[in-house]
């Protein structure tokens, strides 16, 4: 376990390392090269801004509305009904829409019920196996400009929903 804890804890650094000794011998203006993608960096942070905020606020309204809350009180029946516990499913609808606000869900999931639960642990492994495509289209297809997001949105919500059963089944299947 040694060899694994040197190793991870200097492979970046060493990698660091590797590419600027391998770029200098290329003849690469490692230091101005670096200096321009900041300055990229930065306008591309800048750019994504108006799209962060105006996906934050229409979260903001999602939740504050009740209009979450009332979704999944409609939904709730069928889950339970095809034995998925409930208490995941908030997590699973949320998740696609905010990551923050997915991990509070999970945060207080593993509170209520405990890290090694079967809810608990259901929640870990939907945290980790599914993404938030709408954060994702929003910011980051806006930030390029890209306006036809039909298609991505499409597959990424199918990821996501293959995501969630896996979770599900893999959990129900190692731990029950």
């Amino acid at each position: 376990m040694e060899i694994v804890s040197l190793i991870s804890l200097w492979f970046i650094p060493v990698l660091i390392g590797f590419i600027l000794v391998y770029a200098t011998f290329k003849k690469v203006p490692t230091y101005e090269s670096f200096v321009e993608g900041g300055k990229d960096g930065i306008k591309i942070a800048i750019s994504i801004i108006p799209f962060l905020v105006g996906m934050m606020v229409a979260i903001a309204i999602f939740r504050a509305s009740g209009a979450l809350e009332y979704f999944l009180d409609f939904i709730r029946p069928l889950f339970v009904a095809i034995g998925i516990p409930a208490d995941v499913v908030p997590l699973a609808i949320i998740r696609p829409i905010s990551g923050n606000a997915a991990l509070g869900m999970t945060t207080d999931l593993i509170a209520e019920h405990g890290p090694d639960s079967l809810i608990g642990r259901m929640a870990s492994v939907i945290q980790g196996s599914t993404d938030t495509t709408f954060y994702v289209l929003t910011v980051y297809f806006g930030a390029v400009g890209i306006k036809k997001m039909g298609d991505a949105l499409k597959v990424g919500l199918l990821a996501d929903l293959a995501g969630f059963i896996a979770a599900i089944l893999i959990v129900l299947l190692v731990f029950s």
